[in-house]
């Protein structure tokens, strides 16, 4: 996607979309007691390799009620690059979607939106039900906004990662795309609290599988990300391989909350 674009300088646009992952990341920190893990403190920024004007930073954020919650970008904006993300996965203790956000440059604007499901959806239609059929006409209203450009990636795993209700688009950076990308993760980060608010508690003897599933994926969308390989031209691959197995925990400190 990136070889496709000429450079240009976004770094008023990505001033705009670092101030919306602000924005939801105090409402995370209202809402849950958070601990930042120390393995990521050498990466709070951390910088490319010689020429390439890449940097970025990861915070990581553990909890009783959060496994991993990740606050992170990296690029070079002032070339048309960046990538913004928040990513919050919850612990065993309940079985609500974990809450998934990506918004870039690209450099035309670029945004994710996701839940993250806990289940096999094909099976589970009572969790389909509550979680992602109440989004099916907001996802198909959105599909249908010539402004928007539905972005299909070349990965399988991608595509497979992503519900069928997932938001992934790409769009001129307009104020008025900018403010709908503002409304929109706003909109899906509320709605994700209250579930989280209401949710029932997942039996004691389960919690361990889910635990296990739950890092699976994780490793597995963080390894698996075609957008790696940039990584590696800009920050070497030694490096890459560091900062892909934080967005996993792979180096993790804190403990896992039960």
């Amino acid at each position: 996607m990136l070889a496709e674009q000429p450079p240009m300088d976004n770094m008023p646009v990505f001033n705009q979309l670092w101030e919306i992952s602000v924005e939801l990341r105090k409402k995370v920190e209202a809402r849950f007691a958070l601990t930042p893990d120390a393995s990521v403190k050498d990466f709070q920024p951390y910088h490319g390799l010689p020429g390439t004007g890449a940097t970025g930073s990861q915070h990581m954020f553990t909890g009783p009620e959060i496994d991993w919650f990740v606050h992170s970008w990296i690029g070079n904006p002032q070339y048309g690059f960046c990538n913004i993300h928040i990513t919050i996965w919850l612990g065993p203790h309940i079985r609500v979607p974990h809450f998934g956000l990506a918004i870039a440059t690209v450099p035309d604007l670029f945004f994710y939106m996701d839940y993250i499901p806990r289940v096999d959806l094909m099976t589970d239609l009572v969790y389909l039900d509550k979680y992602y059929e109440p989004l099916n006409e907001r996802y198909l209203n959105i599909r249908q906004q010539a402004e928007l450009a539905y972005f299909t990636s070349k990965s399988l795993y991608v595509r497979q990662a992503l519900s069928e209700t997932a938001f992934c688009y790409t769009s001129k950076p307009t104020e008025a795309r900018i403010a709908f990308v503002r409304s929109l993760a706003h909109e899906m980060l509320d709605r994700w609290l209250k579930w989280v608010d209401e949710a029932e508690p997942v039996p004691a003897e389960e919690r361990a599988a889910l635990a296990a599933r739950d890092l699976a994926i994780r490793r597995n969308i963080a390894e698996r990300d075609p957008a790696n390989v940039v990584g590696d031209r800009l920050f070497g691959k030694e490096m890459t391989e560091r900062l892909v197995r934080n967005l996993w925990g792979g180096d993790r400190i804190n403990p896992r909350p039960e």
